[in-house]
């Protein structure tokens, strides 16, 4: 049987005096992948946001292996990694630079050879040590995915991480995923791209609670 994750419970969130979701339940287990699907404004960043707990402003229940996230917030962020829809590094740092902050702000003791291997599966090896900004877009955005690989996590939070990947580039990070679920890991994530996933997935489709 799956160990319970994340479980989600009755989740109420608006904007601007708009409902984004509400009576929001679903459980996402290890070994699990869910994409939250919608059309943009249908509140995915937001949820996302809500679960990486960047954000409070929601009513409701977020649980993490049956313990209220708003009493184990701590425990919860060391298992979890988020990555955003923004390039999410410092331009003026280089790959290597970036990844070292990552780990460094986590408490993870990285040395190089670690961040050099993780560089290294994202095609980045050789630009370890161009600043960011030099880089790019597609490039930008496989720095940030190389914490994939440095800091290790029970929970990947991930917003739209196809964005600027080129096709044989998706087809990298889908098996990433793939391999991750394999060994136990849970996955949430958004996205506009139709998955070639291997292994069954679910969906959560916010459009369908504005227009179904």
């Amino acid at each position: 049987m799956a160990t319970t994750g994340l479980e989600i419970k009755q989740l109420f969130s608006d904007r601007d005096d708009r409902v984004l979701f509400s009576e929001l339940s679903f459980q996402l287990n290890a070994g699990e992948l869910i994409q939250v699907a919608g059309p943009n404004g249908s509140g995915k960043t937001t949820l996302l946001r809500i679960l990486a707990g960047l954000s409070s402003y929601y009513q409701g229940e977020v649980l993490w292996q049956g313990k209220s996230l708003r009493r184990q917030r701590h425990d919860y962020l060391q298992q979890l990694l988020y990555i955003g829809h923004g390039a999410g590094i410092k331009a003026v740092l280089s790959p290597l630079e970036n990844l070292r902050w990552s780990c460094a702000v986590r408490g993870i003791r990285k040395n190089d050879a670690n961040i050099f291997s993780a560089l290294e599966k994202v095609g980045l090896l050789g630009f370890e040590e161009q600043p960011c900004f030099s880089l790019s877009a597609g490039q930008q955005r496989r720095v940030n995915l190389a914490r994939l690989f440095c800091i290790p996590s029970k929970l990947w939070i991930l917003d739209e991480p196809f964005t600027a990947i080129d096709l044989a580039g998706v087809a990298e990070i889908e098996q990433w995923l793939s391999d991750f679920v394999s060994e136990g890991g849970a996955v949430l994530l958004t996205t506009h791209h139709r998955l070639s996933f291997s292994q069954d997935f679910s969906v959560v489709d916010l459009g369908a609670m504005h227009y179904g």
